[in-house]
């Protein structure tokens, strides 16, 4: 039994592996053919956080192979009304396949995972977004190859979209560069690990500077809502715009995780650009995810 709570649960041969599983997933569905090897297979979705495209992507990807979700929110279960975690792990484990957790404190996540029978996937946390990476390094390997060797910069918050783009970058081997307004650096610990492959700037026009991967996140995310005009503040020169990719490779792409804030993290025109493929990355969460789920589920297979 396997775990993917970020993307260190998985080796690189292992996630390359399931990014090209991912390509080939999606071109199976555009042919309209049927590939259901998870048919009598649940998945419990535990949602403490809203969701767009996390709850459609998982829910229509375990339909499209054949097995069904349960949306689980802590209105409805006794999660929510002060069941321990390791208790309802111990249960839910018993009765369901796979289990993908979207919460806030990511430590609950590893207890969840500690005391369950069945695989875990992290859907997010405050600390890490593995999924959303899946998708992005699917992007990037459809639109341009390979992306070993090649400069990816983030630019703003160094929140959870950001960690897992440290782990990318030791996990698929290319150069992060990190531009964010002081005070709102990732966590220390990461960039210690990895400083052989990352680099933290203040200035955003030089992280892009070269840079074949361009990516961003909202200002504020979920529960900070409190501090968006002081973020916005702080963080009112780290808009990327079309001028900003202007400076990156001539064959730059662009990617946001959604939803994006027009007119904040980017320019009201910047989705609309040539360069971006927010859109691709977007309906990739579905595909990379299937590839993920087929994964922990099918390993003997």
């Amino acid at each position: 039994m396997r775990h993917f709570l970020t993307l260190l649960d998985l080796s690189p041969e292992e996630l390359n592996w399931l990014i090209q599983r991912a390509i080939e997933l999606k071109q199976l569905h555009k042919r309209g053919e049927v590939y259901e090897p998870l048919k009598n297979r649940v998945l419990g979705m535990v949602f403490e956080k809203s969701s767009t495209r996390t709850r459609v992507s998982f829910e229509a990807g375990m339909a499209q192979l054949g097995g069904h979700a349960i949306f689980l929110s802590p209105r409805d279960t006794q999660l929510g009304r002060g069941e321990p975690v390791e208790d309802s792990a111990r249960v839910l484990s018993r009765m369901l396949d796979v289990v993908m957790i979207r919460t806030f404190d990511h430590e609950m996540i590893e207890t969840f995972a500690a005391y369950s029978q069945v695989p875990v996937i992290n859907a997010l946390t405050d600390d890490f977004h593995p999924c959303q990476l899946l998708a992005d390094m699917q992007t990037f390997a459809e639109h341009r190859g390979s992306i070993q060797g090649k400069t990816v910069a983030w630019i703003g918050d160094g929140n959870n979209m950001c960690h897992s783009y440290i782990n990318a970058a030791r996990q698929f081997d290319f150069h992060l560069n990190i531009a964010a307004p002081e005070g709102f650096d990732p966590a220390q610990f990461l960039l210690d690990e990895n400083k052989d492959r990352v680099t933290l700037m203040r200035d955003p026009k030089e992280a892009v500077a070269g840079a074949h991967l361009v990516t961003t996140d909202v200002w504020a995310s979920m529960g900070q809502e409190e501090e968006q005009e002081e973020r916005a503040r702080k963080f009112r020169d780290f808009q990327v715009s079309r001028e900003m990719l202007d400076l990156a490779a001539e064959d730059v792409i662009f990617m946001h995780c959604l939803p994006a804030h027009r007119g904040e993290e980017i320019s009201e025109d910047l989705l609309d650009d040539p360069r971006s493929v927010v859109w691709d990355e977007a309906e990739n969460r579905l595909h990379a995810q299937k590839a993920l789920l087929e994964f922990l589920l099918c390993q003997e297979d």
